[in-house]
């Protein structure tokens, strides 16, 4: 397989339940490095022990490098800064907000990944920020997403991803004392059966790298595509690489996010639903709170999490980190959790149930794709070449 790299073991973690206690396991158990990328990083009961974590991490000897995104981590209080800065934790910020309105269009190219890297030989990888992922509301759920567990040769490439954007962030914001390459070298060491790959996307030579391995792999497709994604407004060529799929006998089932969140993005989406329903497409919107996941399973063999969403954001613009896996075992994990998840605390939409709705229900989502597409244009992102 193309780019894959074999013997890895890819291991799922469901919500913060399971992904924060190996996170700070894996912290606790660092000897070397630390890279840690997020969007968002709240100082709740998590940001907070993560931070001690990290910073008992530098006591020992490890190098601990933070990077967080300007906007998404913008509110990050001034004293822990200090705090960490004190304690030896290198904190670095992608793009930093210097005015709360601009229109540099620059702006809009935020650092998306969720990506740690321990030591060389451990990586996580997916949708989870360091925030509590009990909100309190709509509903008792925590927020419904999804990381890897990485180890294996795959790792490589996460660590050189890790610090080639480190690197380049401290030479933009004139830290050269930190943009030294790391000296961590990846011992290329097999740890399982999974064939597995890291993209990411960015600006420069990975512009559609994310994009182009769902693509092919949905118009290979021969028996079931299965998509979870919290926001979901798919370009031209996907949407009808989905159609074609239902066209050709494939089962295509989407779980999207039921309770408004950014609501633009999701009124815009639902333009799309009345064609993908007429094309054979089932969509279940999750209702027991938020959803915030970004994965997929492809005939039962081939599978991604990652921090990629399947909209204009994630797929033009941001830094996105995605892990895409060519194994049934975890393809059949992660397939069985989508479709319990389905089950349990989502909703099927129904199209004539919609149409026979209030009159918004089909205003809104067409004024709010003519809204996505006016923006789109101004900002010079995308625009008829995506949404036509």
């Amino acid at each position: 397989m193309d780019g894959y790299l074999s013997g890895n073991r890819i291991k799922l973690l469901k919500n913060g339940a399971e992904y924060f206690p190996e996170l700070l396991g894996a912290i606790a158990h660092a000897e070397r490095e630390i890279f840690l990328e997020s969007y968002l990083f709240e100082l709740d009961i998590i940001g907070e022990a993560v931070c001690e974590a990290l910073m008992k991490a530098v006591q020992r000897g490890v190098e601990v490098k933070m990077q967080l995104d300007g906007f998404g981590a913008r509110k990050f209080p001034d004293a822990w800064k200090m705090r960490l800065a004190e304690a030896g934790v290198w904190l670095l910020f992608f793009r930093p907000e210097v005015k709360a309105l601009s229109f540099n269009r620059q702006r809009l190219r935020r650092l998306h990944r969720k990506l740690v890297v321990v030591d060389g030989v451990l990586a996580f990888a997916g949708g989870i920020n360091i925030l509590s992922d009990y909100t309190g509301q709509p509903g008792p759920e925590p927020r419904y997403d999804y990381m890897v567990e990485v180890r294996g040769p795959v790792v490589t490439t996460m660590h050189e991803a890790a610090d080639r954007l480190w690197r380049h962030t401290a030479w933009v914001q004139v830290e050269p004392d930190w943009a030294r390459t790391s000296r961590d070298k990846p011992p290329y060491e097999e740890a399982g059966g999974a064939l597995a790959r890291f993209d990411i996307r960015d600006n420069l030579r990975n512009r559609h790298t994310i994009e182009r391995e769902y693509l092919e792999t949905i118009e290979a497709a021969t028996d079931e595509i299965l998509i979870a994604c919290a926001y979901f407004l798919p370009g031209y060529r996907f949407r009808h690489a989905l159609i074609d799929a239902a066209a050709r006998g494939v089962k295509v089932v989407l779980l999207l996010q039921g309770t408004l969140d950014h609501a633009l993005l999701q009124y815009a989406s639902r333009a799309f639903f009345r064609q993908f329903i007429e094309a054979g497409i089932e969509i279940h919107e999750y209702v027991s709170g938020y959803m915030h996941a970004k994965v997929a399973v492809i005939d039962g063999a081939w599978a991604t999490v990652g921090s990629s969403n399947i909209d204009p954001f994630s797929l033009l613009l941001a830094r996105e980190g995605n892990v895409f896996v060519r194994d049934k075992d975890f393809a059949g994990t992660l397939a069985q959790d989508v479709r319990n998840t389905i089950e349990n605390s989502a909703r099927p939409v129904q199209l004539p149930a919609r149409l026979r709705g209030p009159s918004g229900w089909r205003i809104k989502p067409w004024l709010s794709y003519g809204i996505v597409r006016f923006l789109m244009a101004v900002s010079g992102y995308g625009g008829e070449r995506y949404l036509k």
